[in-house]
C-alpha cells in the first residue's frame, strides 16, 4: 500500500477531534454516533448517523503476491453513514479513487458467464428500444474489459469505453473496444462534446457506487448525453442490501449505496429524471434506471412510482431502519463463525470458491483466516497464486477443488450461487456440500 493512503488515513483520524477513552469510544460506536464530522457527498448535510461499522479492512482488490506476505498491510476503517436529508448511504473516504482503480486493478468482468449473458441481453434490448444505428454513439462509463461494448462492436454500432484502470482497459482494446483510460468527469464530458462525441446512449453498470465526486459525475452525464438521448445505470438496490443483510457488499471502493429515491433526487439536480426502472437479479438484487433530460417531456412509467412506494414502505426514509442494520450484520458474523468452527471440530475440510471484493469484506469482518478456510478458488487468471488481502488465504484455479475434494465449499460470491453450483455440480459426487453466507449462513441441500 502506498504512503499516500496511510497519510489519508491519518488525516481522517486526526485533527480537531477531542480525545475519548476506549469506554467512551465503545459507547459511541454502539449507539451509532458519528465521531468525526462529515458532510453528505451529494447534498452537503452534516452526517450524524452510522448504519454499520465493519471495523478495519484492507482494500478489497489489493491481492497480495507471495513476496508481499512478509510485509505489513494497511487496514482502513470501514463504516457507512446515512444522510437524513437525501438518504444517501455513504462510506467515509479514506483513500482516493485514483489509488483504488490503478493499473493493477483486480476485477475483470468477463470471468462471470452469467454477467456476460446479462450484458448481451442488454445490448439486444437496447438497439431497437433506442433506435441505435451505425450513426449512433454508445458510451459506457467504467467499461472494464469490454465485456459489454464488444457486443456493439460485433453489431457495427460505434461505441467508446471509459475506464481508469489501465490493465482492464488494455484487455478491452484486445477485443476491439476503443477505451479511454480516464476517470469520467464533467470536464471530460465537455471535452468530448467539443470533439463531436456526444452520446446517444450512456451506460453505467455498477459505477455509481465507485464515484466519490457524485455531483461532478452526474453533471458530466447531463453534459455528454444528447438532447434526445438516454442514460441507463444499474446499481445494487439499497432496499435489497438492507432486507437481506448484504453487509459484505460494503467495501472501500464502494463510496455510496443507492435507493431509487436518492437517484431521483440526484439527477433532478441536473434537470434529468428517471422515466423507467427495471428490477434485476444481478448483484443480489439491482435496479436499472432509464434517464432522460426533463426537456424531452416524457412521463415516467408506473414502475417508478411503484418502487418509490415500496422503498417508503420498507422504511428507507426512516432512520431506525438503518440504525438496526449493524446488529443484524453482527448476528450473521456470529452464525457463520459458529458454523465454520463446528465443522472444524468435526474434522471437515472447508475451502472457498471465488475471491470477490465482497468475499474479502466478509472474511475480514468475520476474522476468517486459513485455520477455518484453508484456501479459495477463482476463475480469474489474474488472482491465481495470490492471496486474499487481510486474511492471507491463498487463491488457486478451480481445479484445486477436484484435487482437495473438500467436504464443504463456501461460496463467497453468493450472488452467483446458481452459476457456481452448476459449474461445480460434481462436488456432490464425493458428498461435498455448499455453504452460502448471505442473507444468513446455510448449507444448501
Amino acid at each position: 500500500m502506498n504512503k499516500s493512503i496511510a497519510t489519508n488515513v491519518e488525516n481522517n483520524l486526526t485533527g480537531n477531534i477531542p480525545k475519548v477513552s476506549p469506554a467512551e469510544l465503545d459507547v459511541a460506536v454502539h449507539h451509532s454516533v458519528v465521531s468525526k464530522p462529515m458532510s453528505c457527498r451529494f447534498c452537503g448535510t452534516g452526517l450524524q448517523h452510522s448504519m454499520v461499522n465493519l471495523g478495519l479492512s484492507p482494500l478489497c482488490e489489493d491481492f497480495l503476491c507471495r513476496n508481499e506476505l512478509d510485509q505489513p498491510e494497511v487496514f482502513l476503517p470501514l463504516e457507512v453513514l446515512v444522510c437524513s436529508e437525501c438518504w444517501l448511504v455513504q462510506a467515509r473516504e479514506y483513500c482516493s479513487n485514483t489509488e483504488i482503480f490503478d493499473d493493477d486493478y483486480g476485477y475483470y468482468s468477463s470471468y462471470s458467464t452469467s454477467w456476460l449473458e446479462h450484458a448481451s441481453r442488454y445490448v439486444d434490448m437496447s438497439i431497437p428500444r433506442f433506435g441505435l444505428t451505425a450513426d449512433s454513439l454508445v458510451v459506457e462509463i467504467a467499461s472494464n474489459d469490454g465485456y459489454l461494448l464488444k457486443n456493439y462492436v460485433d453489431k457495427g454500432i460505434p461505441c467508446l469505453g471509459i475506464d481508469p484502470a489501465g490493465n482492464v482497459a488494455a484487455a478491452a482494446e484486445k477485443v476491439g473496444v476503443s477505451t479511454r483510460v480516464e476517470f469520467f468527469t464533467d470536464e471530460l464530458a465537455r471535452s468530448m462534446c467539443e470533439n463531436g462525441e456526444q452520446a446517444d446512449l450512456i451506460i453505467g453498470n455498477n459505477v455509481l457506487a465507485h464515484t466519490p465526486y457524485i455531483n461532478d459525475f452526474i453533471a458530466g452525464v447531463a453534459t455528454l448525453l444528447k438532447a434526445d438521448g438516454t442514460a441507463t445505470f444499474e446499481f445494487p438496490h439499497l432496499m435489497k442490501l438492507i432486507e437481506q443483510c448484504q453487509f459484505d457488499t460494503i467495501y472501500h471502493e464502494h463510496y455510496s449505496y443507492y435507493s431509487l429515491y436518492t437517484i431521483c433526487r440526484m439527477f433532478d439536480s441536473v434537470d434529468m429524471h428517471v422515466v423507467d426502472v427495471q428490477r434485476l437479479k444481478t448483484a443480489g438484487g439491482s435496479l436499472r434506471v432509464f434517464l432522460e433530460h426533463k426537456a424531452l417531456g416524457h412521463e415516467a412509467t408506473e414502475s417508478v412510482a411503484e418502487i418509490l412506494q415500496e422503498e417508503a414502505d420498507a422504511g428507507l426514509r426512516d432512520m431506525s431502519t438503518y440504525l438496526a442494520f449493524g446488529a443484524r450484520a453482527a448476528e450473521v458474523k456470529n452464525e457463520l463463525l459458529s458454523l465454520l468452527i463446528q465443522l472444524k471440530r468435526e474434522g471437515k475440510r472447508v475451502i472457498g470458491y471465488g475471491a470477490p471484493g465482497k468475499g474479502n469484506t466478509l472474511l475480514n469482518y468475520c476474522g476468517i483466516k486459513t485455520d477455518l478456510l484453508s484456501s479459495t478458488c477463482d476463475r480469474s487468471l489474474h488472482k491465481h497464486g495470490r492471496f486474499c488481502p487481510g486474511s492471507r488465504i491463498p487463491i488457486f484455479p478451480p481445479e484445486h477443488i477436484d484435487e482437495v475434494k473438500p467436504d464443504y465449499v463456501l461460496i463467497l460470491p453468493w450472488n452467483l450461487q446458481q452459476e457456481i453450483t452448476a459449474q461445480l455440480a460434481h462436488v456432490r459426487d464425493w458428498g461435498g456440500k455448499f455453504i452460502v453466507p448471505i442473507p444468513h449462513p446455510r448449507i444448501l441441500d
